[in-house]
């Protein structure tokens, strides 16, 4: 299990500077220490930790101004990448731009990792001459709004919300908002006095629609992120309920606990999956969705 913290004590800082020496400063021959520089004294840090309390990925925000922040030292261990902790990253240090007034965040890129940042939905707004120089960085730039609070894909979880308003009206009656999406989990959220029965709790329905919504928005955006088409489908579903929802309910899916791939939809057949998804009571897990789903190939 990962979790994002902010470095306090002399051993996290420690563990973090080695990670971004590691990642960004060893592979070009440079010394220990060059890592660092005048705004680590001001700027806000976080890192993402392992089981172990070993870091995992770091990254850094400091202001330029009391609208501008700028994110810099982005840092993944290699043997952790393409597991979304660099998105987890970057929410972490929006939230905190955000919580401090900015209106928006800069980032500078080099050709290597601008796809990246495209997908967290940032711009380009100067673009280097990486012909001359291909060790240039391009500046990015995110405005904040309530649109792009969601850090990944946020074009596609816009049009899936608008999906599920048009197409799944109960979703809208529920108040069921998309929360975040980091490429490997999908957070949603809905509203409890919309979903409250008798005893002032959620209705066990509402939570097993929640539960289905979530695993099923999941499988929608991988789609999305193989470039496949296919239409998804619940084939059957269970849930099991350890306690009521008191307050403001969500659920998190997690791509880890697919079982099934995509792989028939190559080949013009259905693909199976299962896969499950937790409900919280605000950080306890208090229900648990178990679902089977159809992934139905497209037909010529």
């Amino acid at each position: 299990m990962y979790k994002v913290i902010t470095p306090t004590t002399d051993t996290d800082f420690e563990k973090y500077f080695h990670l971004r020496w590691r990642v960004l400063r060893e592979p070009f021959q440079r010394p220990l220490g060059s890592e660092q520089d005048e705004y680590d004294q001001v700027g806000l840090h976080r890192m993402v930790v392992n089981e172990a309390g070993e870091p995992v990925a770091v990254g850094r925000l400091h202001f330029n101004s009391p609208e501008e922040a700028q994110i810099r030292f982005m840092a993944t261990a290699p043997e952790y990448r393409g597991e979304g902790h660099g998105v987890a990253i970057i929410f972490a240090l929006e939230s905190a731009a955000r919580a401090e007034g900015a209106t928006h965040v800069i980032i500078n890129s080099r050709d290597t990792t601008i796809g990246f940042y495209k997908r967290c939905g940032y711009q380009v707004v100067e673009e280097a001459d990486t012909v001359k120089n291909p060790m240039a960085e391009h500046q990015l730039k995110k405005s904040f709004s309530e649109q792009n609070r969601i850090i990944y894909r946020p074009e596609w979880c816009e049009e899936l919300q608008n999906t599920w308003t048009k197409e799944i009206p109960i979703s809208d009656a529920m108040g069921i908002k998309i929360h975040q999406y980091t490429g490997r989990m999908l957070e949603t959220r809905a509203q409890l006095s919309r979903n409250i029965n008798v005893h002032g709790t959620m209705f066990a329905g509402s939570i097993y629609s929640l539960g289905t919504l979530t695993c099923w928005g999941l499988l929608h955006l991988q789609l999305l992120e193989r470039e496949l088409e296919g239409s998804v489908v619940l084939g059957d579903g269970n849930i099991h309920y350890h306690k009521p929802v008191t307050r403001e309910p969500r659920a998190v899916a997690y791509l880890s606990d697919v079982t099934g791939d995509f792989s028939a939809l190559k080949e013009g057949k259905n693909a199976r999956m299962m896969m499950k998804a937790q409900i919280m009571d605000d950080e306890r897990p208090v229900a648990e969705f178990t679902g089977r789903f159809v992934v139905l190939a497209k037909r010529d």
